[in-house]
């Protein structure tokens, strides 16, 4: 074998060695939006805890599980959460009403629409292939209660 062959195989080699890390480096820096669920996909016990807290903390994605919230109000009330086939959310009853604190659609679904209020009823409507899940909250009291649509 003469010593041409030797360094081209070295150099051809080396080209496709770079080429992979550079290709790897880039994969990383557009992170998993192409690898993956962005945040990691999260537990059911996960997702309680998240609504059990005081305040949610937004972080979501377009067409994947995410969070919104609401601004806090001055004086909250009591904060409770809901659990449909196609999300979940948390709502809490205050002087102006009942408002959703957060929703979240369960994986494969999206949030098709929301009335956060503060008003005398709330919504969430999930949608996705297994169709669409409405959820409708108000007040009795102080406490938040999921409410039959009419």
């Amino acid at each position: 074998m003469s010593r041409r062959s030797v360094l081209v195989a070295a150099g051809w080699v080396t080209t496709v060695a770079v080429a992979t890390l550079i290709g790897l480096g880039a994969i990383r820096l557009v992170g998993e939006s192409i690898t993956g669920t962005p945040g990691g996909v999260r537990s059911e016990a996960e997702i309680e805890r998240a609504l059990a807290a005081p305040e949610p903390t937004p972080g979501g994605t377009t067409g994947g599980p995410s969070t919104a919230s609401a601004a806090p109000s001055a004086s909250a009330g009591v904060r409770r959460s809901f659990a449909t086939g196609g999300g979940t959310a948390v709502a809490e009853c205050g002087p102006d009403g009942v408002r959703l604190v957060s929703w979240a659609p369960a994986q494969g679904y999206r949030v098709h629409e929301v009335d956060r209020g503060p008003d005398d009823d709330v919504e969430v409507t999930f949608e996705g292939s297994g169709g669409k899940h409405e959820l409708k909250v108000r007040c009795i009291g102080t406490e938040p209660v999921a409410v039959a649509d009419d």
